[in-house]
């Protein structure tokens, strides 16, 4: 399978300053979807790129729905179709059926963020980002996907920051 590549000008800092500020300029200009490579986790990195919510949370709470619903399902058709009459009492009651809803949806609900860690982990992947091996050493990189007309724009702010390399990925 062809791995689909994404334009856009790829910036290589070697301070961290530099690179945040870029980041922040580029955030605030209206580029928010950057890939930012770096050698070990920083604060000051991590601050400027933000806290995007993770998709993986809709995989859990449809896990962590369908498990409730087929674990009350479950343990409902289970009474109704074996039925134990026991001193009057109702054949189907709530309260013993929370155990199994509950253990039904811790199931579920974690198998479903696996799942979605995986499949989206792959579509990541698949995007076809640009990386330099010296980013896992001692460079920070800073990837904009931007179209040919904005991509001076970006070379310019990329420079500005400190870039030691800037170079247009097609």
């Amino acid at each position: 399978m062809a791995r689909s590549t994404v334009s856009g000008v790829l910036g290589s800092f070697e301070h961290i300053d530099g690179a945040s500020d870029a980041i922040r300029e580029l955030k605030g200009s209206g580029f928010p979807d950057l890939t930012v490579y770096s050698a070990m986790h920083n604060h000051e990195l991590e601050e400027a790129v933000g806290d995007p919510v993770s998709p993986v949370r809709f995989f859990t709470l449809i896990g962590g729905v369908l498990g409730c619903s087929a674990g009350f399902a479950l343990a409902l058709w289970m009474s109704r179709d074996w039925p134990l009459l026991t001193g009057g009492k109702p054949i189907a009651t709530i309260t013993p059926y929370v155990v199994i809803g509950f253990e039904l949806t811790i199931l579920t609900a974690s198998l479903l963020s696996v799942i979605g860690i995986i499949v989206l982990s792959m579509r990541k992947s698949l995007k076809g980002r640009p990386y330099h091996p010296r980013y896992s050493d001692d460079h920070i990189g800073v990837f904009v996907p931007c179209s040919a007309d904005r991509a001076d724009a970006v070379d310019a702010m990329l420079r500005r920051h400190g870039a030691v390399e800037v170079s247009r990925e097609a």
